[in-house]
């Protein structure tokens, strides 16, 4: 069996690790930028939801802003221009509060809940936050918080961050599902919102132009001396099959397809290199896999794209039926879908 030589394993972690600068993403980075520098002067700062459905990249896109920023080399040791942090597993305002003040690596876990200790907690995140000369801070899978509370409680997480973000100076991005956009509905942030961006999937139908974009963008971080043509319709449509719009999958698809190729020594991307990544990722059971689109004609590849983003319904009787899943389009063919 072969195996990938060192230069190779780097090679694939590149391709992995690599961002697009698209349309839509120059526009949220641009976003968060201005946030940055809007906060030296403004008394009441402006805050940012992000949201996007499962799989299209929000946590690699804020990531990758945050490596940026610190790879431009204005920042000393002692500081941390912009924060990422994600909802504690406890999920309660508290633990948090507390996952941030970890992640800005000055405050221990071994400090025990007391009288007044939420207050506490609160101000203490501010003092470091302020410490840490914090520009922007970005909290990631922010629905988690808000998931099955009522609205007094979503009351309350909402005046925590107002209180932080107002005693810091520091502009918070709120990144969840969509249904992150209930935060939107409290009074105390409403108004402070004042950036909304949403990430989606790539539709065929609706802009195939953009997807084509993104896969040239893509092809260019492929360690080959020229770009495979991966926006040929040859390779485009069957690519979507495969992902149905989503980057995640995309991503994945295209990193197996990649490393078939180093093994095999090819010079390119070629069509057995993602019929054989079709096979290893989606061959649920023994024997091969049926309906493998990089082996069918163009005409008989059937396309789903999402119909439905994920919800939230907070009128559900049960706690397992308030998060509906996204929705896919009966497969069709390219012609059928296009001449909706």
């Amino acid at each position: 069996m072969k195996t990938l030589s060192p230069t190779q394993i780097e090679q694939l972690g590149k391709f992995s690790d690599c961002i697009v600068m698209h349309p839509q993403l120059i526009t949220i980075f641009n976003d968060f930028d201005e946030l940055r520098f809007n906060r030296t002067f403004q008394s009441d700062q402006q805050c940012m939801l992000l949201t996007g459905d499962t799989g299209v990249g929000k946590s690699h896109l804020i990531n990758h802003y945050k490596k940026q920023v610190l790879a431009s080399q204005k920042y000393g040791r002692e500081s941390i221009p912009v924060l990422v942090s994600r909802i504690s597993s406890g999920k309660g305002l508290d633990a948090t509060l507390t996952q941030m003040l970890m992640d800005l690596e000055l405050f221990g876990s071994h400090q025990r809940k007391k009288h007044g200790y939420a207050t506490d907690l609160r101000k203490k995140l501010v003092d470091n936050l302020v410490k840490a000369k914090v520009e922007l801070l970005i909290i990631n899978e922010f629905q988690e918080l808000i998931e099955f509370k009522t609205v007094q409680e979503r009351q309350l997480i909402a005046n925590a961050f107002k209180y932080i973000s107002e005693e810091a100076r520091v502009p918070i991005v709120l990144v969840g599902m969509p249904w992150a956009e209930q935060i939107a509905e409290e009074p105390q942030w409403s108004s402070r919102l004042v950036r909304r961006r949403k990430l989606e999937y790539f539709s065929l139908q609706k802009d195939s132009k953009y997807y084509r974009q993104y896969l040239m963008g893509l092809a260019k971080y492929m360690p080959f001396e020229e770009p495979p043509k991966l926006e040929d319709k040859h390779v485009a449509i069957p690519l979507f099959a495969a992902c149905r719009g989503e980057n995640r999958i995309l991503k994945h698809f295209l990193l197996e397809a990649l490393k078939n190729a180093l093994l095999a020594g090819a010079n390119t991307l070629e069509n057995q290199h993602f019929a054989d990544a079709y096979t290893t990722l989606f061959n649920r059971t023994s024997g091969t896999v049926s309906n493998n689109p990089f082996t069918q004609p163009i005409e008989d590849i059937l396309i789903s794209e999402v119909f439905e983003h994920s919800r939230y319904n907070s009128n559900a009787m049960s706690a397992e039926d308030m998060l509906i899943a996204r929705v896919f389009s009966k497969p069709q063919t390219l012609a059928q879908l296009l001449s909706k």
